[in-house]
Parts: structure tokens; sequence; C-alpha cells
């Protein structure tokens, strides 16, 4: 590839390989080189700005849990050479919470959860990244419970005034990639399923999913079937019945010895004014940001992974509402 190493034979394989040299063969000052200096990076949890940042984030996560693995599941991705690449990565990760840090006082209890990283690309180096992990699922393996983990955040953090703001479009920064993936006909049938369900045609569900598809969504949920794959997107909507949702980004490929995948970054922003998997209505305003990941067979969707935060979400309600 152009501007890039000779020891990547393609996109998905740098992405790949230097994730695994970051994390598990402890290469953090590659970062130095892999990210750019000023990155901007989103997660739920809010922003963080510049490659000096990610490596201290990546140490003290280190540090917490010392056997941490990043296995790569698949890279659906856009772009080229000149313009630039986005990769939507989705990762299984696991570790062992051996030290004190963000998770609280050392469990010694295992946790496999998954992640989902959106990261432009240009001449070696990633210069705009977009991240979430199952941080729920996290929570629940190591003893507790996402809505009490989120009020003692809040605590520890100063305060609903002073604590860390999670992510929203107040708090965004402009990133150097402009692109919004491309127009391939996976990417697009996921985005219509998505907008479908946020629009309340939950009869999507039995139109477009195979009867035996196994979705993967937030808090280590794993489900089956179309009367699960209902109610897990039906108690998202219910809650923020009113909410936007927002395509941010959207990527379809279809690859050797592949099902055909879609990977889709989206929004969802609004009051908190129904009843759902957030318990009773508050009006709380809240920004949900999304992952989706598809795989299309011959009896339609197949395997489906989401992720949004929990954590963030009950932090928002929290520090609004008390």
């Amino acid at each position: 590839m152009k501007g890039f190493s000779q020891k990547f034979t393609d996109f998905p394989d740098y992405i790949l390989k230097i994730t695994r040299e970051i994390w598990e063969e402890r290469g953090i000052a590659t970062l130095n080189h892999y990210y750019a200096e000023d990155i901007p990076m989103r997660f739920p949890e809010g922003v963080s700005m510049g490659n000096q940042k990610t490596m201290n984030g990546t140490l003290a996560t280190l540090a917490e849990f010392p056997d941490r693995e990043l296995t790569g599941e698949d890279v659906i991705w856009s772009g080229n050479e000149d313009d630039g690449f986005l990769s939507s990565h989705r990762l299984l990760t696991m570790g062992t919470h051996m030290g004190d840090g963000y998770f609280g006082p050392a469990t010694g209890k295992r946790f496999v959860i998954r992640a989902i990283a959106d990261c432009a690309a240009i001449n070696d180096q990633i210069n705009d990244e977009w991240l979430i992990r199952d941080t729920a699922g996290i929570v629940l393996q190591l003893g507790m419970k996402p809505k009490k983990f989120a009020r003692n955040l809040i605590n520890r953090e100063g305060g609903p005034e002073n604590c860390v703001k999670p992510f929203c479009p107040a708090v965004d920064v402009d990133g150097p990639y402009k692109g919004h993936g491309n127009d391939n006909e996976w990417g697009q049938r996921m985005s219509d399923i998505l907008t479908r369900m946020m629009n309340k045609d939950f009869a999507v569900i039995r139109g477009e999913y195979d009867r035996a598809v196994q979705i993967e969504h937030p808090a280590s949920t794993t489900a089956h079937s179309w009367a699960d794959t209902e109610r897990l997107w039906m108690g998202l909507r219910s809650s923020f019945p009113n909410a936007k949702l927002r395509i941010k980004h959207q990527i379809g490929r279809e690859d050797p010895m592949l099902s055909p995948r879609a990977a889709v970054r989206w929004s969802l922003h609004g009051k908190h004014d129904g009843w759902g998997m957030f318990g009773r209505p508050t009006g709380a305003d809240v920004y949900v940001m999304g992952f989706t990941h598809a795989e299309f067979g011959p009896r339609g969707l197949r395997r489906e992974w989401t992720l949004f935060d929990h954590v963030s979400i009950w932090k928002q309600i929290m520090m609004q509402m008390g």
C-alpha cells in the first residue's frame, strides 16, 4: 500500500498487526508513530485529544488488566491509498482484573467482551478514531451493576457539575476524516434496517433477519431468533421513543471466503421519555453512540453485533436527574 510499511499486505493486515503490536506485544511507544500527535478519539465516555493521552490510557488499562488480549474478529473497511482508509474493526477482548484502576479495586475476575473501533488512516498513521467497548459487559462480569457503577463514577469524579461529560455533539471536535463510507448495497441494507426499526417498523426483523439469527448486544448479551432480537431493539427504542436516528458512516463489503458484511456507525439523540431498558422515564436528554456490524446469508441477516454504552447512558440520565 502506498505510504504504508511493506510489512503490511493490505489495510486489514495493517489494522490487525498494529493492534497486536500495541497491546499484546506491549509496544505502547509505537503509538508515537502509528497515531497522529493530535488525534481526536471519541468514546461514549467523552473525547480524548492526542496520542500521549492514548498512550497513557493504554498503559493504565494494561496495569489494571495485565494479561489483556485483543483478538480481531473482522475489519470492515472502505477508502483508498490516495484519500485514506476507514476501518471498522471488531475485536473480542479479554483480561483478568489484577490491578486497581478505573473499574475499582482488583477483583481477580476475568472478562470477555467485544469492542468496535472506527479508525481513519493514511500514510501509515491513524489520525481519527471512534471507539466503543462493552463497558457494561466488563462491569457485570466483575460483579457490579452498570447503573450503580455510573453513579459511583459521577461521585468520584466530583459530582454532576464536575464529572467527565459523556460524548455528545456539544463536546465533539472536528477531525481530518470527512468520509461517509461507501455505497455498497450491504451497507445500505443495514442502514435501511436500522432506520426502519427506529421508525418503529419492527416487522423489518422478521422480514430481513434469518430466523436462526445470532445477535451480540451490549452487557455481554447473546440472543437468537426473532423474538429476542425484537425485545432487545424495542427495549432501546422504547426508552427513547422520539429520539432522532442519524447514520454517521456506513460500509458494505463483499470479500473472498466471507459473507457479505456491513458496518454502520449511528447515533440516537433525544429524551428519555419512555419505559424500556433504562427504567422509569426521566425526560433526560441522552445521546447514544452506536455501532452495528452484520453478516448476510441466503435467508437474510444471519449474524449481528451491536454496541452502545449502558454506563454512559445511565451517567447522562443521573447527571441530569440526580
